[in-house]
């Protein structure tokens, strides 16, 4: 194994022999937490007064088969469900359409209607556990299901607790499951926020994704650049619908992702905070504290879990968990080590969700706040990623903003060479993967695998043609025709959703008719 010949993060950020109190600038370490700008972390105690929320990623098959799950993750000392869907749900269609054939299931849950939602979150009280649900395009009818579920369980929209990821934009840089055109998609999110903010004032209404840009092949400074670049975006939307700043602006969340380079995502997450903080104070001139405060899940890096060797993921999760604590996520998921391969199984879960508790109560770090304020490495890199940050954002407001940047593809190339030199450094053994291309092993990958069958679609075909046999048709077709009505104006398209679900309107019915209205977006 050769060693390196120079020294550097993944944002190609040049890291010296030793640093020393002149690499210090003025901010950072002397800042005292839960004051602006918040370098130091959003509360004066942080993990003193409260750890962060246990959350785990889960979703798959059908709804009966995840809510078993997350009553397993319950049991097991998780404060608060992760939702995943299936791709039909995220791109808006049922799981009898020849669309959804070979994939109801398989990535997430299966959820086409109000029934599904029931059984999904069936014995799971809603008052006393947040919900945070990872979807985009399809994010008004599956927040608008959660709100039918509630008022099933006798709870009004106010009473309800978690997030909705509404984060379009990042869907047409690094994901692809987008629906409708950019500007479309923009008034749904508005439409999400002006509902939220006299209905739902305990929910937040977005979770602006850097982590998907970062799967995708993004260094930890574009991560983070052009996540706000898209948060700049949706602010600005938001004002053009006539919302007023710190109306919406104190539920607007933040997820990003935990990375291998454990320094230099622990500055990023320091950075991220006071970068956002003089955003809204000096760009949209914010009053509310809460609107500056940068609040954000944390999800460790899917794209560095390794096929080959799988038990070394549980360490690669480990550190990469502890970097998001020592950087002060608010919640935060940990893969499971087999997650390179299938699903999690039951016990990987578990592993994962012990790691959490592990460093939450035997590692000593939540007994101090910001344990690694004032070291000269750290503030130092903090300082240089926000500096690169901003030249970012910079660029981008030059082009006219994230729609434009998306138009031209400039995220999505500057993504594109990133990843190129990581696997470049990687295949020329400049960056050692333990157990890829150093440390390997002969033995043959035989792990347990968890697997989802193609019975789940017809099983939920059958359902759902019961359903359309026994719903009210003319209550239906009244609901979407008042969707289409407000899909030609200006109305909010919330209450009509709302309305939709609980006559039991599909999602596929609704997303198709936001389609007939709107046409869809090519990339």
């Amino acid at each position: 194994m050769k060693l390196p010949t120079s020294y550097k993060t993944s944002s190609e950020i040049p890291i010296k022999e030793t640093y020393h109190a002149s690499d210090l600038t003025p901010a950072g370490a002397e800042e005292r937490p839960g004051e602006y700008p918040y370098t130091r972390g959003v509360r004066p105690d942080m993990y003193r007064g409260r750890l962060w929320t246990m959350r785990q990623y889960a979703g798959f098959g059908t709804a009966r088969e995840s809510n078993e799950r997350y009553r397993y993750l319950l049991k097991n000392g998780t404060t608060g469900l992760s939702v995943a869907f299936d791709l039909p749900t995220q791109i808006g269609y049922d799981s009898d359409d020849p669309m959804a054939e070979g994939e109801v299931g398989k990535t997430g849950v299966a959820i086409d209607s109000l029934e599904d939602m029931e059984i999904l979150f069936d014995g799971i009280p809603l008052e006393q556990v947040s919900v945070s649900m990872t979807i985009n395009a399809t994010a008004a009818i599956l927040l608008a299901l959660l709100i039918a579920v509630g008022r099933k369980q006798g709870l009004s929209a106010d009473k309800l607790s978690g997030t909705v990821q509404n984060d379009i934009l990042k869907e047409y840089i690094a994901r692809g499951t987008y629906i409708y055109p950019a500007r479309n998609s923009l008034r749904l999110i508005t439409d999400i926020f002006a509902y939220c903010d006299t209905e739902m004032p305990r929910f937040n209404t977005i979770s602006i994704s850097g982590y998907h840009i970062r799967e995708a092949g993004a260094s930890a400074v574009q991560e983070l650049a052009f996540t706000f670049c898209n948060a700049i975006c949706y602010v600005e939307s938001a004002l053009e619908a006539g919302l007023q700043v710190d109306d919406f602006a104190p539920r607007v969340s933040f997820f990003f992702n935990g990375h291998n380079n454990f320094f230099e995502e622990i500055a990023k997450f320091r950075a991220a905070r006071r970068i956002w903080a003089k955003l809204m104070k000096e760009r949209f001139h914010a009053k509310n504290e809460r609107s500056m405060m940068l609040r954000f899940h944390t999800q460790t890096a899917g794209s560095t879990l390794t096929a080959q060797q799988v038990e070394n993921n549980i360490v690669r999760v480990a550190f990469q968990g502890l970097a998001a604590v020592l950087g002060g996520t608010q919640s935060l998921h940990t893969n499971g080590m087999d997650e390179a391969l299938s699903l999690p199984t039951e016990k990987a879960a578990r592993v994962a969700l012990r790691t959490q508790q592990l460093i939450a109560h035997e590692s000593g770090v939540t007994d101090t706040v910001d344990p690694l304020a004032g070291s000269y490495y750290v503030e130092a890199l903090t300082a240089e990623v926000e500096k690169r940050v901003m030249a970012y954002i910079d660029q981008v407001d030059e082009m006219g903003g994230s729609v434009e940047a998306v138009g031209n593809q400039f995220f999505q190339n500057e993504i594109r060479a990133t990843a190129y030199r990581t696997q470049r450094e990687i295949d020329q053994g400049e960056r050692i993967i333990v157990g890829v291309n150093e440390y390997v092993n002969d033995e043959p990958v035989e792990p347990q695998l968890f697997s989802v069958g193609d019975a789940v679609r017809q099983e939920q075909a059958t359902r759902l043609a019961t359903l359309r046999a026994r719903r009210d048709a003319t209550r239906v077709e009244s609901a979407l025709n008042e969707i289409r009505s407000r899909a030609r104006s200006t109305e909010n398209l919330m209450p009509a959703i709302v309305a939709a679900v609980e006559v039991y309107t599909t999602l596929g019915e609704i997303a198709n008719a936001l389609r007939a209205e709107w046409g869809v977006y090519h990339e």
